[in-house]
């Protein structure tokens, strides 16, 4: 038996043309001349932009104009631009725009409506070709003629992919959960540093005080340790039983053993007592939002294929929405290597002469939010996931630097995700098929007290995207044999001797998952409901 081998794919041929080929101009300006080619380079800010017109060659057709951000402002300046590039003969037009926060789009929804081919230039990318001219000056015309017209005729406009709504709400609801759980950290520190001013140590007697429920009772109704020594057990029941909170005894005995000898509390425990009232609710509320973005976040997610992701141990129903809402649709990815590319996970290099060194530091540019959200997904992997966590501490124990393991783990989960969201495939050590995916999101929908209409159909569209990647029965590879190599396949026509015993199957590999409709009736009891119907639009592979 020969073992299999694996052939990586050839890298695309770059051919001998200098510059970024997305942003490449030459095709273009060689089919209508030069003279006959325009560049109209727009500088965004906040009310106004400031555009001229020039063409290939430089030569100024519109000077620097501005143009208010109103309906009327870009009526006017698509009109004028208009009758000039029929003045000046212009056959062929391209509008190139500086990235400026989200002050851009307008412009260029305005230009993209009226028929203009919008590119889109790098900040770095044009403060590059500005300082090439003039290094220590920086206005809007020399961003607009330096920076942004030179940029584009070097290749450097780009196209945007068109925009898809699921990812794009997959974004929003995942960067602001972000932002809501970055606010309720700091509102959980806030709240620490007023509850220690009344009620010195009383933070201690809890794993964590924000997650037991009766311990911020205890904050809202006493100021100071004397006065919860002094309501005693009776008192702290009592405080339970109003605020619905399950209290076991020894936890009450514990709060009293630590208010008995507890420092005094601070000279203005009251106002420290009412603040921390205040940031509580504040806190509450922000939890409540969470919770509200995780369900969007869900229900955006099961209408990608990035569903599948959950089948790794260890990538949760949030981890994967952030990546997807990051990455965006696969598609737009010629490989895996792209998506590392693109994310800046890769060292810096410095060649010259012989001279080839590696910092080992990693690249500057990139897409810093993508690259976020897999180093994110390999602390969790590490953690979680039996054949991550093996590797990083084969790495560890080879000498790598905890960083470049972290990166590591982060780059294979990129190769991973690439080939289980674009081919649906679930064959690697790391993964545990669509039936682990299906609880997992169960598991979330019932932690998170969802309702079951939103539930039941959460989990069709998810199936049918995990069934899609199914591997039929029949079709099914082989199993090694005991004593075989990996993946080796039995010859054409034999058949198992008659005393042989298969070899146990490996729950972690992913290899023949169970079919979902052995899954989903098990998991639409709980929501109690139409298991057949379920079954018959999941299996069908229709999403709903």
């Amino acid at each position: 038996m020969q073992p299999s081998t694996r052939t990586r794919r050839r890298r695309p041929d770059r051919g001998e043309h200098l510059g970024k080929p997305h942003g490449r101009l030459a095709p273009r300006v060689q089919a209508v001349g030069p003279e006959h080619f325009g560049i109209v380079a727009i500088d965004p800010a906040k009310a106004r932009s400031y555009w001229l017109l020039a063409d290939f060659y430089g030569r100024v057709l519109i000077p620097l104009t501005a143009v208010e951000h109103t309906r009327s402002g870009f009526d006017a300046a698509i009109d004028h631009l208009k009758r000039a590039i029929a003045e000046h003969d212009l056959r062929d037009t391209i509008v190139a725009i500086e990235q400026t926060g989200r002050y851009h789009r307008p412009v260029k929804r305005a230009f993209a409506a009226a028929g203009f081919d919008t590119r889109i230039v790098h900040p770095a990318i044009s403060r590059h070709y500005r300082q090439a001219a003039d290094y220590d000056t920086e206005t809007d015309a020399t961003d607009t003629e330096a920076g942004i017209f030179r940029a584009a005729i070097n290749g450097f406009g780009l196209q945007e992919p068109p925009r898809d709504p699921t990812y794009a709400a997959l974004q929003f609801w995942a960067r602001h959960r972000r932002d809501l759980v970055r606010e309720e950290t700091l509102l959980r520190c806030q709240i620490l540093e007023h509850v220690e001013a009344c009620l010195p140590g009383y933070a201690r007697c809890f794993n964590d005080i924000f997650e037991a429920q009766f311990a911020m009772l205890v904050p809202r109704h006493y100021a100071s340790p004397a006065a919860v020594a002094a309501a005693g057990v009776e008192g702290l029941t009592r405080l339970a039983r109003l605020g619905r909170a399950r209290v076991q005894r020894p936890t009450l005995l514990r709060i009293l053993g630590w208010a008995r000898d507890a420092a005094s509390a601070d000279p203005d425990a009251e106002l420290h007592r009412a603040r921390a009232i205040t940031l509580g609710d504040d806190r509450i509320h922000k939890r409540k939002q969470i919770h509200s973005c995780e369900r969007d976040l869900a229900a955006q997610l099961v209408q990608t294929p990035y569903v599948r992701l959950l089948a790794l141990p260890g990538l949760h129903v949030v981890t994967a929405g952030e990546l997807a809402g990051e990455a965006g649709p696969m598609a737009h990815y010629a490989t895996a290597r792209v998506i590392t590319g693109r994310a800046g996970l890769f060292p810096r290099r410095y060649q010259s002469d012989r001279v080839d060194l590696s910092s080992g530091r990693l690249a500057r540019r990139g897409n810093r939010r993508l690259r976020q959200a897999p180093l994110q997904a390999a602390d969790t992997l590490v953690r979680c996931n039996d054949h991550f966590g093996a590797l990083a501490a084969r790495w560890r124990a080879a000498g790598k630097d905890p960083r470049e393991v972290h990166v590591r783990v982060a780059g294979r989960l990129a190769r991973i995700a690439f080939r289980m969201v674009a081919d649906g495939g679930y064959d690697h050590p790391a993964c545990r098929g669509p039936e682990h995916a299906l609880k997992k999101l169960t598991d979330f929908h019932v932690k998170r007290k969802i309702d079951e209409d939103m539930m039941r159909t959460n989990l069709e569209r998810a199936a049918a995207f995990l069934s899609r990647a199914e591997p039929a029965p029949a079709a099914a590879a082989p199993r090694e044999a005991a004593g075989g190599g990996p993946r080796c396949a039995a010859p054409a026509g034999s058949s198992p001797a008659s005393g042989d015993v298969p070899p146990p199957a490996r729950p972690g590999r992913g290899h023949g998952p169970k079919a979902l409709s052995t899954i989903l009736p098990e998991l639409l009891k709980r929501p109690g409901g139409e298991a057949a119907k379920v079954l018959e639009s999941a299996m069908s592979g229709e999403t709903p």
